[in-house]
């Protein structure tokens, strides 16, 4: 695998993979690698892509700098880990790489509503910052194919915005959520959970699960309020638990409201906040 710290020398290589005719696949990532992270590489690997990763865990997009202190950093181990799933090249860049002194490459969309809602909420600022940083990305690799994961889901919807709104040349390709045996999402912070709070976090699953088998029978009102009660039930402190149409995120009442119905959550485990997600109908 060939490691990359500065924009020129990636691009360079990657000229060189075009000229021969190869197709890039790319999968961005903040580093502190688990099986859903390997998986985004499998699936380019199966799609006879190229595969690139980044790692790069982007100020712009926490709202709280002390979530940006703790936020989990293993380089060695990620790149062990992808070495293992023969990921074809790794960008690492510094900060200074990604946004160079003197440059205001600050993405400027409006977004409607798909970031005023659920994570738009608790996290101001998040999602500009998180658009900024796939859209600088998305200039350095120019990928094919771009792999981001479902379990960021209203993220993947506004990366699939931005995509629309500026036509870039780029397929979104959404990886099915990984999940441990118990059903908790896997995720980043999950290294951070003690043993208390990762033997009850599955509850978010759980929850996400009681709501699907619900849903047709029973408001979406009934459905959200007994998962806030499910999940703080078990001691968890729930931010929100929203049933909204899968492509507008807007809330919707009753089953036949949309044809593509999902779940969003976000819940504090301790003071680990965690994320996830359910489709509860697809019928497009």
């Amino acid at each position: 695998m060939h490691i990359f710290r500065t924009v020129a020398d990636l691009q360079l290589w990657l000229h060189a993979q075009r000229a021969s005719g190869r197709q890039i696949g790319f999968a961005p990532t903040m580093g502190a690698l688990h099986e859903g992270h390997l998986a985004l590489i499998e699936m380019a690997k199966t799609d006879d892509c190229l595969a690139v990763a980044s790692i790069f865990v982007n100020p712009t997009q926490f709202n709280d700098p002390k979530d940006l202190e703790k936020y989990p950093r293993t380089p060695e181990r990620d790149v062990a880990l992808l070495e293992g799933v023969h990921c074809d090249a790794l960008f690492m860049p510094p900060v200074d790489e990604v946004y160079p002194p003197g440059r205001d490459l600050t993405l400027r969309i409006d977004f409607g509503s798909l970031d005023k809602v659920m994570e738009g909420i608790f996290r101001p600022g998040h999602f500009a910052g998180m658009a900024t940083v796939v859209k600088r990305l998305l200039d350095i690799v120019a990928p094919q194919r771009l792999y981001m994961g479902q379990k960021d889901y209203q993220q993947l919807s506004i990366v699939r915005d931005m995509i629309r709104q500026l036509q870039l040349p780029v397929e979104l390709v959404m990886c099915p959520t990984v999940r441990e045996a118990d059903g908790l999402a896997m995720s980043s912070r999950n290294v951070r959970l003690t043993p208390e709070m990762r033997a009850v976090a599955p509850v978010i699953y759980q929850a996400l699960e009681s709501a699907r088998t619900a849903l047709p029978a029973a408001s979406a009102g009934v459905v959200q309020a007994r998962a806030m009660e499910q999940l703080e039930a078990a001691g968890l402190r729930p931010e929100y638990f929203d049933i909204v149409d899968g492509v507008s995120l807007q809330p919707i009442v009753f089953w036949n409201d949309s044809n593509f119905i999902v779940a969003c959550t976000a819940a504090f485990a301790g003071d680990v906040r965690l994320i996830d997600n359910m489709v509860l109908k697809n019928e497009r």
